[in-house]
């Protein structure tokens, strides 16, 4: 089946909700998602994993917790576009039962995307632009290749890049600056 290429609906984009890699709604376009090299399957769960040990719903009671985290969930914006970010997050003080809707409805309020070497300005001008119009609070673009992590923050004007940094940095990361992570393990750098 081959997809709708312009102005495609929510009904397009279910009819190859199942098909891996995943397709996403941007700006009325099916658009697939690029097929993740080993370095970006590999960050991916790394940084969840990282996140959810100290933020997760599950996290110990000595840690921050109260964020739902998952990875590659179809979200839904107002904007009308629909995404699968490679992870993604909404803080529970806000929405206190689990996203369960395919797409998820609710805004998030953390996403990162894991940028892609065959189509970088995908993450880094298209999403970037979309997830702002949406006024998602925090945006995290995890570079594997150049081994580098920003961190933007929404503003009416554009977002604001608010850290960037590549390995051996250690940072506290909005919106997770409640702990200290290493870059390195961050983005699932091998050590020497």
């Amino acid at each position: 089946m081959h997809p709708a290429v312009h102005s495609a609906t929510l009904a397009d984009l279910l009819a190859v909700a199942d098909e891996k890699p995943y397709y996403e709604l941007l700006d009325g376009e099916l658009s697939q998602k690029a097929v993740p090299l080993f370095r970006h399957g590999r960050l991916q769960p790394r940084l969840a994993n990282q996140l959810i040990r100290h933020f997760g719903d599950d996290a110990a009671d000595d840690e921050p917790g109260g964020w739902w985290i998952g990875t590659e969930v179809h979200v839904q914006l107002a904007t009308g576009d629909v995404v699968v970010p490679d992870v993604v997050g909404w803080r529970i003080d806000r929405v206190p039962d689990p996203p369960e809707d395919f797409p998820v409805k609710i805004r998030p309020d953390w996403i990162c995307e894991v940028i892609s070497p065959s189509n970088p300005s995908r993450d880094t001008i298209r999403k970037l632009q979309i997830y702002h119009r949406a006024e998602v609070p925090h945006y995290w673009l995890a570079d594997p290749e150049q081994q580098s992590l920003t961190v933007l923050r929404w503003q009416p004007e554009g977002y604001l890049v608010v850290l960037a940094a590549e390995p051996p940095a250690q940072v506290r990361p909005e919106p997770f600056d409640a702990v200290e992570y290493s870059v390195a393990a961050l983005l699932g750098v091998a050590r020497p």
